[in-house]
C-alpha cells in the first residue's frame, strides 16, 4: 500500500444508498481531501448526469464537484464517437443522461421497419420502468436486423432504500442469448473504463486504489488492471457473492468510513 497516489471510489452502495450518505462516508472523504489525495468517483449510475450527481453528493456534505466524477454514459459517448461516428443510437435507459452523451445522435424513431429505418446501435443504460416488454421486444427486433449492442454496464442488481432491485445485466443476458449477439460493455468492469479514470487522475495503476461494493465489477475488475482493490461490506455486498467470486479482494472493509485506516494511507492522513 506504500505510495498510493489516488483513490477511485464507487458511489452507489459505497458512499450512499438511494443518494443518502452512509455513516462516516463524508468524514472519510474529508480526510482524503485534507491529505491532498486525488479522487475520482467512478460510477455505472446512468440515471443522472455528472453535474446532477455532484449536486446530490454536495447536498449530502461530500466535498466533490462534477470534475471529480466519471460516469458510464460519459465513457460510452467517447466509445460511440470513436467506433460508431454518426450512428443513429437508440437509448434505453432510466433517467435523463443525454447531457453526458455529447456528440452522439440519439435516434427516437418508433415502429421502424427492417433495414435503414431502424437504429444502427442500441445503447442500454440503467434499468427502470423503461425496460418493459414492448421496449425489450423492439430492441430484440433491431438486434436481429443487424443493430450493434452497447451496454453501459452488466450489473445484475443494485441496492436502494427498499432493498435489491434488478438492473440492466439481468435483461442484457437474455437479449444476448435471444438475438445471438454479444454486447460491448463500456462501464465497469471494462478495462477501458478504469484506464479512463487513471488518465483523468494522471496516475499509473500501481499507485491507485479502487473502493467498491461489487466484488466482480468494481474490485476484481480493477485488480485485473493492476489497481489495488478494496471491497466494502455495504450496498449490494452479499456474503454468498463474496464466497463465490472468481478471486479475492486485496482488502475487505466494513465500510468506506474505515478506508483512512488502511495501512499505507494512515501516514498521509494523520489521526
Amino acid at each position: 500500500m506504500a505510495g498510493i497516489g489516488a483513490v477511485l471510489i464507487d458511489i452507489d452502495g459505497v458512499l450512499t444508498v438511494s443518494w443518502k450518505a452512509l455513516p462516516g462516508a463524508v468524514e472519510a472523504m474529508e480526510r482524503l481531501r485534507a491529505a491532498g489525495i486525488p479522487l475520482a468517483l467512478v460510477t455505472n449510475t446512468t440515471s443522472r448526469t455528472r453535474a446532477e450527481i455532484a449536486r446530490r453528493l454536495a447536498g449530502e456534505g461530500f466535498p466533490v464537484d462534477a470534475d471529480d466524477i466519471l460516469t458510464a454514459p460519459a465513457v460510452t459517448a467517447a466509445y460511440l464517437r470513436e467506433h460508431h461516428p454518426g450512428a443513429r443510437c437508440l437509448l434505453l435507459s432510466a433517467g435523463e443522461v443525454q447531457d453526458d452523451l455529447e456528440g452522439v445522435e440519439i435516434w427516437s424513431g418508433t415502429g421502424a421497419r427492417a433495414g435503414r429505418d431502424g437504429p444502427d446501435v442500441v445503447v442500454l443504460g440503467g434499468a427502470g420502468e423503461e425496460f418493459d416488454y414492448p421496449a425489450l421486444n423492439a430492441v430484440f427486433g433491431y438486434l436481429r436486423r443487424g443493430a450493434r449492442l452497447v451496454a453501459m454496464h452488466r450489473n445484475l442488481y443494485w441496492r436502494t432504500a427498499g432493498g435489491l432491485d434488478l438492473d440492466t445485466g439481468a435483461f442484457l443476458l437474455g437479449l444476448e442469448r435471444a438475438a445471438g449477439v454479444e454486447a460491448v460493455v463500456t462501464g465497469k468492469p471494462a478495462a477501458e473504463f478504469f484506464a479512463a479514470a487513471l488518465a483523468h487522475l494522471g496516475v499509473p495503476a500501481s499507485a491507485a486504489l479502487m473502493v467498491g461494493d461489487d466484488i466482480e465489477s468494481d474490485v476484481l475488475a480493477a485488480q485485473r488492471c493492476g489497481i489495488t482493490g478494496v471491497l466494502v461490506r455495504t450496498g449490494k455486498y452479499l456474503p454468498e457473492t463474496h464466497r463465490a467470486a472468481r478471486g479475492s479482494p486485496d482488502h475487505v472493509l466494513d465500510s468506506f468510513a474505515e478506508l483512512p485506516e488502511l495501512p499505507g494511507l494512515i501516514g498521509r492522513l494523520g489521526r
